[in-house]
């Protein structure tokens, strides 16, 4: 997920500076400088953090989501890829205090090591200022993903984030039991044989909950769980 910001977000101001030369500090600084404590606790910290804000977040935000599509956003939104955008809008490449060696290869841009040192200024800025600055600054970060996504690719959002019929599924195993499962039927198929056009619709104990069109059967289908759920929860 690209982040999208209509202002691009900060880094936090610290109290304490000596936790946020801590947080910046790679091993191979502290090796090469003693006295200066890396900072590889404060991204375990941070780790942890990071998790529940998200967690929180995720959880307020989407009530009707199972506990699977939950964990799923969650783990693209903190995984290595994801943080390493985040860390590159904040500029955090520029901070980072790296060993002669690994600055000379160039590891200032290197993903797992922004990823890394965002959380341990995680870790550090709960140290320094408590849980709610940090939930507020990781919520900035956030808002950059989840409104884009929602309001802009509404359809795209939920249909390669969340396993919509597997969630439609266990909703009707829930309704009906056994005798419920959705089934999933072709309405028409247009266009040319180079470019066809699927519409599949859904039923639920022989009645219709929603349609959907794609350019392959497996994206109708799912565009149809999509329509169904959308009038499941409204």
């Amino acid at each position: 997920m690209s982040p999208k910001y209509p202002n691009p977000p900060t880094l936090p101001t610290f109290k304490q500076k000596n936790l946020w030369l801590q947080a910046l500090t790679h091993r191979s600084y502290a090796n090469e400088n003693p006295g200066n404590e890396h900072n590889e606790r404060l991204e375990f910290l941070g780790d942890a953090i990071l998790q529940f804000v998200v967690g929180d977040f995720l959880y307020q935000r989407y009530p009707h989501f199972a506990e699977a599509e939950l964990t799923r956003l969650r783990s693209q939104l903190v995984d290595e890829v994801q943080l390493a955008k985040f860390a590159q809008i904040l500029k955090i490449g520029e901070f980072i205090r790296l060993g002669n060696g690994a600055k000379k290869s160039g590891e200032q841009q290197n993903p797992s090591l922004l990823s890394d040192t965002l959380e341990a200024i995680i870790g550090a800025y709960f140290l320094d200022a408590g849980l709610e600055p940090v939930r507020q600054f990781i919520h900035t970060l956030l808002l950059g993903v989840v409104e884009d996504f929602q309001t802009t690719n509404s359809s795209s959002f939920k249909n390669n984030l969340i396993d919509v019929k597997n969630q439609l599924q266990q909703w009707a195993l829930k309704e009906f039991g056994p005798d419920g499962l959705p089934e999933y039927f072709l309405i028409e198929e247009t266009g040319p044989d180079h470019a066809r056009e699927f519409t599949f619709g859904v039923r639920i104990q022989n009645k219709v909950y929603g349609q959907g069109k794609g350019v392959r059967k497996q994206e109708a289908t799912k565009a149809a769980a999509i329509a169904a759920l959308e009038k499941i929860y409204g």
